[in-house]
C-alpha cells in the first residue's frame, strides 16, 4: 500500500483534486464575464435593435434569431471537434483559443449593432451574416472555455465554485447592462448612438477580461495525449446517458430562459410601465449571485447538484406563472415574479455546468475516451437550440400580439403577447425540463465512484467493478430518497 500511494502516476490525480486557489476561480469567472459581453448584450438588446433601430419587422427578427442560433448550435459541434483535435501546448489545450479568438468575437459583436440602411432585404442579409459570424466566433471561444472546467479540477465542490464564478461574471455584465444601458433605451432616444458608444466600451472591457482569464486559468486533470477520432467522440457521447438527459433538460430550460430574458425589457417597459425597475432588477441579480457564491458549495454538499437543479427549475415555473397572471396595474407583484424566475435561472446556471463537467468522467469511465471538447460542444449544441427556440418565441410572441415598434403605448393584445412570452411559456418549458431531469442518474456518490475507478484503471490497467447497478438505482430512485451526496462511494 505504501508503494502504491507513493507511485509517480498518482501525482496528476492528486493535482486534480487539490483545492483551487481563489484567484483561479475568480479568473475563470472573468472569462464568462468576457463571453457575456457578446452573449448577454445580444440576447438582451439585439431584438430591440433590430425592431426599433434597424426597422426590421418583429416576425422577421424572430425568425432570424431562430435560424442563426440553430446555425450556432452546429457551429458548437464544429468547435468541439476543433478543440478535441487541438494539441496540448505549453499554455494548455484550451487557453490558446481564449487568447486568439477574443478579438474577432468582440469586433463582430460591434458589427451586429450597426446594420446599414440598404433596404429590408439588404439589412436582413447583413444581419444574418454578421450574427452568424458572431455565433461561430463565440463557439470557438466559448467551447474551449466551458471545456476547461473539467480540466481544472475533479472535485465536485470546486466545480460548483467554477460554476458559481461563471454566474458571477455573467451576472455582473447583465447587471451592468440592466443598470446603465436599459434605462437609456427610451422611445425617441438616439438608440444608434447609444449602442455605438456602449459596444465600443464593452469591447475594451471584454478584451481585458479575456486576458485575465487566460493568465489565471490552469489545466490540471490528467488526460490521454492521443488525439480523439470523430467516431470515438460520437461513441462517447451516444453512450453517455447522463449527458443525453442533461442535454434534453437544458434544451427546454434554455428555451424558457431565453424567452424570458429576450422579452424582459419589453415586459418592464411596456407592461409594467416602470423603467425605474431595470436597475432594481439588476441589483437583485447581483445580490442573489453573491448569495449563491457563498452558499453553493454548502448546498451542493448537503443536497447534491441534481436536487438543486430541480429546485431551481421550480422557481422558474413559479416566477413565470406570477408574470403571466399578474395584471399590469400591480407592477410590484409582476416584478416579484421576475425576481423569483431570476433566482431559478441563476441557480440553474451554477449547477448545470458542474453537472456537465461530471458527465466527462462518466464518458471516460464508460468508453475509455476523455473528450471534454466534444461533450461540451454537444451539450452547448442543445443549449444553443434552446436559445434559438426561446429567441424565436420572443419575436413571434411580439408579432402575434401586434407589437408596434417605437410606439409609446401598446394594445391590450400586444401586452398579452408580451406577458405570455415572458411568463406562461417559460413556466411550461421549465416544468418539462424538471420532469426530464428526474431520470438523471449521476449523483455525487456515483460520480465519486467513477473518478476512483478511472484512477485505478490508469494506474494499474485493471478494470474495477462497474457501477451499472448503482446507476440504475439512482435512475429509478425518487429525488428525495437519494443517498446523501457526502457518503463515500463503495
Amino acid at each position: 500500500m505504501k508503494q502504491s500511494s507513493a507511485a509517480a502516476p498518482a501525482a496528476p490525480v492528486d493535482a486534480a483534486h487539490r483545492p483551487l486557489p481563489w484567484w483561479q476561480v475568480a479568473g475563470y469567472g472573468a472569462g464568462d464575464a468576457a463571453n457575456n459581453v457578446a452573449f448577454t448584450t445580444t440576447t438582451m438588446f439585439l431584438l430591440v435593435y433590430y425592431t426599433d433601430v434597424a426597422g426590421i419587422s418583429a416576425a422577421a427578427a424572430g425568425t432570424l434569431l431562430l435560424v442563426v442560433r440553430i446555425f450556432d448550435a452546429f457551429a458548437d459541434v464544429f468547435a468541439g471537434r476543433v478543440v478535441d483535435g487541438a494539441r496540448v501546448t505549453r499554455w494548455g489545450k484550451f487557453r490558446p483559443f481564449i487568447l486568439f479568438g477574443s478579438v474577432p468575437l468582440l469586433i463582430l459583436a460591434f458589427l451586429c449593432f450597426h446594420v446599414p440602411a440598404i433596404g429590408q432585404s439588404g439589412m436582413l442579409i447583413y444581419a444574418y451574416l454578421t450574427y452568424a459570424a458572431l455565433g461561430l466566433a463565440y463557439s470557438l471561444v466559448n467551447i474551449p472555455y466551458g471545456s476547461m472546467a473539467a480540466a481544472m479540477t475533479q472535485t465536485g465542490s470546486d466545480r460548483a465554485k467554477l460554476g458559481a464564478a461563471r454566474v458571477v461574471g455573467a451576472t455582473l455584465v447583465g447587471a451592468g447592462l440592466g443598470t446603465f444601458v436599459s434605462p437609456l433605451l427610451k422611445t425617441g432616444a438616439d438608440l444608434q448612438g447609444i449602442f455605438t458608444t456602449v459596444l465600443l466600451v464593452l469591447m475594451v472591457i471584454g478584451f481585458v477580461l479575456y486576458l485575465v482569464c487566460f493568465a489565471t486559468a490552469r489545466e490540471r486533470v490528467q488526460r490521454p495525449v492521443a488525439r480523439v477520432s470523430m467516431r470515438d467522440s460520437l461513441r462517447a457521447v451516444g453512450q453517455n446517458k447522463p449527458l443525453l438527459l442533461l442535454m434534453a433538460s437544458s434544451l427546454l430550460f434554455l428555451s424558457a430562459f431565453l424567452a424570458l430574458n429576450t422579452v424582459q425589457l419589453y415586459y418592464i417597459r411596456d407592461v409594467l410601465r416602470s423603467p425605474a425597475l431595470f436597475p432594481v432588477l439588476s441589483l437583485a441579480q447581483l445580490v442573489l449571485t453573491f448569495v449563491f457564491v457563498a452558499l453553493m458549495p454548502m448546498l451542493v454538499r448537503r443536497l447534491g447538484k441534481k436536487r438543486l437543479y430541480l429546485i431551481f427549475g421550480g422557481f422558474v415555473v413559479l416566477g413565470g406563472l406570477i408574470i403571466w397572471l399578474t395584471p399590469s396595474s400591480v407592477p410590484a407583484l409582476g416584478f416579484t415574479g421576475l425576481v423569483v424566475a431570476t433566482l431559478g435561472t441563476l441557480g440553474n446556471n451554477v449547477v448545470v455546468f458542474a453537472l456537465e463537467a461530471d458527465t466527462v468522467e462518466y464518458g471516460e469511465w464508460k468508453t475509455g475516451v476523455r473528450s471534454e471538447g466534444s461533450i461540451y460542444a454537444v451539450f452547448s449544441f442543445t443549449r444553443k437550440c434552446g436559445q434559438a427556440i426561446g429567441g424565436g418565441i420572443a419575436g413571434w410572441g411580439l408579432s402575434l400580439g401586434g407589437y408596434v415598434a417605437g410606439s409609446a403605448t401598446q394594445s391590450d393584445q400586444a401586452l398579452g403577447g408580451i406577458q405570455t412570452s415572458a411568463g406562461l411559456v417559460p413556466a411550461v418549458l421549465a416544468l418539462l425540463a424538471v420532469l426530464v431531469m428526474l431520470a438523471y442518474p449521476l449523483t455525487e456518490k456515483v460520480h465519486g465512484g467513477l473518478v476512483e475507478e478511472i484512477r485505478i484503471r490508469r494506474e494499474t490497467g485493471r478494470i474495477p467493478v462497474v457501477l451499472e447497478q448503482e446507476l440504475e438505482r439512482e435512475t429509478h430512485s425518487r429525488p428525495d430518497r437519494q443517498t446523501p451526496p457526502d457518503e463515500p462511494a463503495r
